[in-house]
């Protein structure tokens, strides 16, 4: 076999981390695309960072320099896989003691949306964009994130490819809501070897059954949030909504804080906060329910509505009867409070980040593309009208899913009533 003719280095200790990916590339040309992506990445610039500012080049005079057009034909053209080189990261990550996954850590799960004009940018369609607070024509990327308070780094993300892409609409085999593709993204990060005390999201997740049933089959548990004034089935007398369950506990004062436990949160700035937290009945949940509801707040008198939490969490109460079978450890307040209060992570890591690196700047027509990082003038390729239709080679997949919980009529007037979570998976 011909020896690899060696490759122009990147400066200083980059090139020891780029020539853990050599293997990956199967041409000189794509070992130095990738050195010089990852250079542009990491060097400091004044702007979003194109696919000129890249390489180093002027915005839009610059597009047909020798340097960017390579970066560009190495981004959208040349035959690599970009999952496998971001396994090849999570490998490297496993590795290092530093960065290690343990099972303290968690998973955390959100979706982005970024404004997107035009119909032919892969992905592109008007949905929900939690940014910006309104619907509006955009791309919307589930993302997972592995944290423990200490480290953080992103794990996995997919454009989520809304219901107009595919044949048949929400009814076609090959398409997934951001509950079933965030729950096969997290399923992958276990399997993966990254393991966790729990997967944690908001609670855009808390309302679908598929999801629950997916992190079930994948052995995970789970810390997500409840919208305060959701209903569930109740009979007339107790509570119909989190809040509702809320205010039920008793409470006086901090010397006399009946149900309520206080909380000590620790921040990563050195500094302490007491909230206190209790576990709530509503329905089927309950301290001695297979699904708990736990209330997190700095004030139980007032319950303020920013600094106030609804907790479902599948993970058993210390005295619950079930806590020595149950697949997970028992947790107790303080840890439910310390899980969800890692989730702020993935703001940080992904906001910041998709702002600096110009993610909304791009503009493809292939799905694969986005998660190359492909950005601004690559050029259109043929497809056919269904080519978009299915989530593409490096889109992960879930089995078909169950439909959802029947409504249950009844109750107080002006509430939707739901299944209780004991029906639930």
């Amino acid at each position: 076999m011909t020896a690899r003719r060696p490759c122009p280095p990147a400066p200083g200790p980059l090139e020891d981390y780029a020539a853990r990916f050599d293997d990956l590339f199967f041409s000189l040309a794509q070992r130095r695309g990738f050195r010089e992506y990852l250079t542009g990445l990491l060097a400091p610039r004044e702007r979003n960072k194109t696919i000129t500012c890249l390489a180093g080049a002027e915005p839009v005079a610059g597009a047909r320099m020798p340097g960017v057009q390579r970066l560009q034909f190495f981004l959208s053209e040349s035959p690599w896989e970009a999952e496998r080189v971001n396994d090849r990261r999570l490998e490297l990550l496993r590795e290092q003691s530093a960065t290690a996954p343990h099972d303290g850590g968690v998973i955390v799960i959100d979706d982005s949306g970024d404004r997107k004009d035009g119909t032919a940018t892969a992905h592109v369609g008007r949905q929900w964009l939690g940014r910006y607070g309104k619907t509006d024509s955009g791309i919307v990327t589930v993302t997972t994130l592995w944290t423990d308070g200490r480290v953080y780094y992103p794990l996995h993300a997919t454009p989520y490819t809304p219901a107009h892409h595919f044949t048949r609409g929400r009814s076609d085999p090959a398409f997934r809501t951001k509950p079933q593709l965030a729950a096969a993204l997290a399923a992958r990060a276990k399997e993966a070897g990254f393991g966790c005390r729990a997967v944690v999201a908001d609670c855009a997740y808390s309302v679908s059954d598929d999801w629950y049933l997916a992190l079930r089959e994948a052995g995970l548990a789970y810390v997500v949030a409840l919208k305060p004034h959701r209903g569930t089935w109740a009979p007339a007398d107790q509570p119909h909504t989190p809040i509702e369950a809320a205010h039920a506990l008793t409470w006086k004062n901090a010397k006399h804080p009946g149900d309520w436990t206080p909380v000590k949160r620790h921040f990563r700035d050195g500094h302490t906060e007491t909230w206190w937290a209790a576990d709530a009945r509503l329905a089927g949940y309950g301290p001695d329910s297979p699904c708990r509801l736990v209330v997190a707040t700095t004030d139980p008198a007032s319950l303020p509505e920013k600094a106030t939490w609804y907790l479902a969490t599948n993970l058993p109460h210390p005295d619950a009867l079930h806590a020595t079978t149950s697949p997970h450890p028992p947790a107790d307040l303080a840890e439910i409070v310390r899980l969800y209060g890692l989730r702020p992570w993935i703001e940080q890591s992904y906001k910041q980040v998709k702002d600096e690196l110009g993610w909304a700047d791009f503009q493809v027509r292939a799905g694969p593309l986005p998660r190359r990082g492909a950005r601004e003038g690559d050029p259109p390729r043929p497809t056919s009208p269904n080519s978009l239709a299915g989530p593409g080679p490096y889109e992960p997949s879930v089995p078909g899913s169950p439909p959802p919980s029947p409504s249950i009529g009844g109750g107080k007037p002006g509430r939707t009533r739901t299944l209780p979570p004991s029906s639930r998976p």
